[in-house]
Formats: structure tokens, C-alpha cells, sequence
């Protein structure tokens, strides 16, 4: 084979190998990176940390306890709001029974002596009748008997209503009043157990200690993200498609993803797709520039899967639609 014919043959293959190589790629597997959503917790009140119970890289379980806070002022405050719940519920108590044996006994002994009054009062205005009737006293010495004998009658009357008072509780009006200040004490006594919890805070949900802000005897102000925990669950895969490629995926659509060091793929569902476009041209969507629009994509890792690392480079490809 002589120079020309081998120039000829490489001309005619190399427009073949140059459509090999060029050819498209796969449209399914797009480039991505794992992301997580971190779980911060916080105190609503600020004290100085006196505890804590987890370090950077712990795996805790949910209910483990994660930090203290002082909490002399707190303490205080619901021993405080103990007492008047006990304060409050005696005296409704104490309106709620009748009025003790002594002192039933002292209205029983006053209705007695009352009686008593009454009878000789009844006996002195019979004796003054007869006497004015002989005309021995008068009128008005019968008028003033009369009087006093009504007097005793009220008295008497009086008496018994005292009795039957003692031996029955306090007015409704009363009780109600009462009842609605025991309620008032328990409920400022649920405040105060509530500011003394929130001092003593646990892991709401088992996973990573991701940070750790603070160090014991350090000042926490309100609010501040004292410990940072990464959930298993909460680690997604994050990933880019064209706008091209945006209506061929959906909500809970299967996805495979790829990392290096793992040992096999991950399965996943897209369970998130942003609305708006990401590194967009500011010109006027053309068919040149329409290809740089790109849509961010998140995918869950269903459970009992391979775990990623947050930054962790990944390749996702997505399954067909069903």
C-alpha cells in the first residue's frame, strides 16, 4: 500500500472516529452534591452553660441528654409557684367544708341562749297582760314586753341561720373565685417547670453531632444554637439539570446515585424540584442561551441506604418514569 492510498483511507475513517468520540452522552446522569439540613438546638432562655453532654462526631440517639444551663433562678421560681398552688388549694378547701366542731358547738350554745331569752320574754308578756287587764301596770309597760319578745324572736331566728351556715361550705361565688385561683397557681407552676426544662435540654432525634458552639461556663444568650446534630435522614442529594431535561422528572420519580468510595449505588426519589431556574443569562431566553438554564433537583436516599456526607461530590441518574 502505497502513501496516497493509506492518506485516503484516514480520510475517510477519521469523520467516523470524530463522530464516536463527539457523540452525545448520556442525558440521565447529572452532576451533583450531597447537602444536609442540620438540626440546631437552642435554649429560649440564656444562662451560663454549666453542662455538656455530647462532642463533635458523637452518634446520640434520641432522649440523650445534650447540655445544661444554670438554673438557680428558674428553680426558684417554680418552688415559688408550688407553694401558691398549695396555698390556694387549702383555702378552697377550707371553703368547700363546713366550720369546725368548736366552732359549731359556740352556734349551738347561741341558738340556746337565744331560746332561752325568747321563752322568758314569751312568760313576762303573758304575766303583763293579766296585770294590765286588772289595771295593776301600764299600757306602755305592755307595749315595751311586746318589743322585747320580738327582739328574741329575731334573735333566735338569727341563731339558726348561723347553725344551718356553719354546717354547709362557703357561698358558690366564693368557691368559684377560689377554684379560679388554684387554676391560676397551676398554671404559673406549668410556667415555671416549663423555664426550668428548657434549661436541661435532650436530643430531639437521633444522629451526628455536627458542632458544638459552646464550652461549660460560657455565656449563652437567647436563642443561640448550642449543639448542631445531623440526622441520617436529613441528608439529601442535591444535582442540576438543564432546562431541557425538566420536564422528563417529577415528584417521587426514582433516581440512582453515585459516589466515589461507595461500594454500590444509592437508590433515591426526587422529592424536590426548585420553581425557578439557577445561573440564568440575563438576555432574553433564545435558543443559544436557553441551554445554560439550569434547575436545582434534590433526591432523598430511601432508608437502610449508604450514608453521604454533606459536600460529597455525587452522580445522580435518574430512572425512567412509570
Amino acid at each position: 500500500m502505497n502513501l496516497s492510498q493509506l492518506a485516503r483511507i484516514c480520510a475517510a475513517a477519521l469523520p467516523l472516529t470524530l463522530c464516536v468520540a463527539c457523540g452525545p452522552a448520556r442525558d440521565d446522569a447529572f452532576p451533583g452534591y450531597a447537602e444536609g439540613d442540620y438540626v440546631r438546638l437552642s435554649a429560649p432562655l440564656a444562662g451560663t452553660l454549666t453542662a455538656v453532654h455530647l462532642r463533635r462526631g458523637d452518634q446520640v440517639k434520641a432522649g440523650a441528654p445534650a447540655y445544661v444551663l444554670e438554673q438557680a433562678s428558674e428553680t426558684a421560681a417554680r418552688q415559688e409557684a408550688q407553694s401558691r398552688v398549695g396555698r390556694a388549694e387549702a383555702l378552697l378547701a377550707d371553703l368547700r367544708k363546713g366550720a369546725r366542731s368548736d366552732e359549731v358547738a359556740a352556734l349551738v350554745a347561741a341558738l340556746r341562749e337565744a331560746e332561752a331569752a325568747l321563752a322568758l320574754s314569751q312568760a313576762n308578756l303573758e304575766r303583763e297582760r293579766k296585770l294590765v287587764a286588772d289595771k295593776f301596770i301600764s299600757r306602755a309597760r305592755l307595749d315595751q314586753s311586746t318589743a322585747a319578745l320580738a327582739a328574741d324572736r329575731a334573735r333566735v331566728e338569727q341563731a339558726r341561720a348561723r347553725l344551718r351556715s356553719a354546717g354547709t361550705s362557703a357561698r358558690s361565688d366564693q368557691v368559684a373565685a377560689a377554684e379560679k385561683e388554684v387554676e391560676a397557681a397551676r398554671a404559673q407552676l406549668a410556667q415555671a417547670q416549663w423555664k426550668v426544662d428548657q434549661k436541661a435540654q435532650a436530643v430531639p432525634v437521633g444522629g451526628m453531632v455536627s458542632d458544638v458552639a459552646y464550652r461549660a461556663g460560657e455565656w449563652v444568650p437567647a436563642g443561640a444554637a448550642i449543639v448542631t446534630l445531623l440526622p441520617p435522614a436529613n441528608i439529601k442529594a442535591r444535582f442540576f439539570i438543564p432546562e431541557t431535561e425538566l420536564g422528563k422528572i417529577r415528584i417521587g420519580q426514582g433516581a440512582v446515585i453515585a459516589c466515589d468510595g461507595c461500594a454500590q449505588p444509592v437508590k433515591a426519589r426526587i422529592t424536590f424540584i426548585s420553581p425557578e431556574a439557577e445561573f440564568t443569562s440575563p438576555l432574553i431566553y433564545s435558543k443559544e442561551n436557553r441551554a445554560s438554564l439550569v434547575f436545582m433537583v434534590e433526591a432523598t436516599p430511601e432508608p437502610g441506604q449508604a450514608l453521604l456526607h454533606p459536600g460529597q461530590p455525587l452522580t445522580v441518574r435518574t430512572e425512567p418514569r412509570s
